[in-house]
């Protein structure tokens, strides 16, 4: 008798290895939401800097160089400006590796394949967020190159002057298209990435909760996609020059 109880008992290394991992799942979760709102919070910052070159060339190189000098003399020249980068390459690193883990997980749970595929908008967002997050990824070190860390001139021009370089940039039409399609991809990401923190956080335990999530992802895609998609789109049309 007491082996039958024993034998129809559920194996307990079985559960704490199945709890173990839908912790380390939330876990996941969380630190990507995480790092994804550090990125959403320096991009909204980001996008006001940008947004000067609207006042002019001397508004915006006043607010380029007030980057480089800022927290002296507590800390060194662009002191300050490097620890924001440090902070960012590893929200992004962590963003990026809990991405490919979560994915992983997802692939290794579904050991079949569904017989019949569904085109579901889930389907959609998550391929849309793989492929997105590449394409942002990509472009960031270009931007990095373009703009920060190597300074490349498309039209050959001097890179000294931030103003100046970001004109001789966007003045350019293929170097804008490709700035807009990252801009695209962008939205998109945070539009579902908006949603998919808010979930793993459990803030759409209702209705009202989720609908609410979906607009504020909706909201954050336009004004930050948006808004970094003017001054590009002004350049090119003549609005913003030199």
């Amino acid at each position: 008798m007491a082996t039958q109880l024993n034998a129809s008992r559920p194996s307990g290394p079985t559960l704490v290895k199945g709890a173990r991992a839908a912790r380390t799942t939330v876990a996941l979760k969380l630190a990507m939401a995480v790092s994804g709102f550090v990125f959403v919070s320096f991009v909204l910052a980001h996008m006001y800097g940008n947004l000067k070159a609207f006042a002019g060339h001397d508004a915006f190189n006043e607010y380029a160089h007030h980057l480089r000098e800022l927290g002296e003399p507590l800390l060194p020249h662009e002191g300050a400006l490097w620890i924001l980068r440090l902070g960012l390459i590893l929200s992004l690193v962590v963003h990026v590796v809990t991405g490919i883990a979560l994915w992983r997980r997802a692939a290794r749970a579904r050991t079949t394949k569904y017989v019949k595929k569904r085109d579901t908008g889930a389907s959609k967002a998550s391929l849309m967020m793989r492929w997105g997050g590449l394409t942002i990824l990509v472009f960031l070190v270009w931007h990095l190159l373009n703009f920060t860390i190597g300074k490349v001139n498309p039209q050959g021009g001097a890179t000294d002057d931030p103003y100046n370089l970001l004109v001789d940039t966007f003045d350019v039409w293929w170097m804008t298209l490709i700035y807009l399609v990252a801009m695209v991809a962008l939205g998109l990401h945070l539009h579902h990435g908006v949603w998919s923190a808010a979930q793993s956080l459990g803030w759409t335990g209702t209705a009202a909760k989720r609908r609410r999530a979906k607009n504020i992802g909706f909201i954050t895609a336009v004004v930050i996609a948006g808004g970094y998609s003017l001054v590009p789109l002004a350049v090119l049309a003549g609005i913003i020059t030199k």
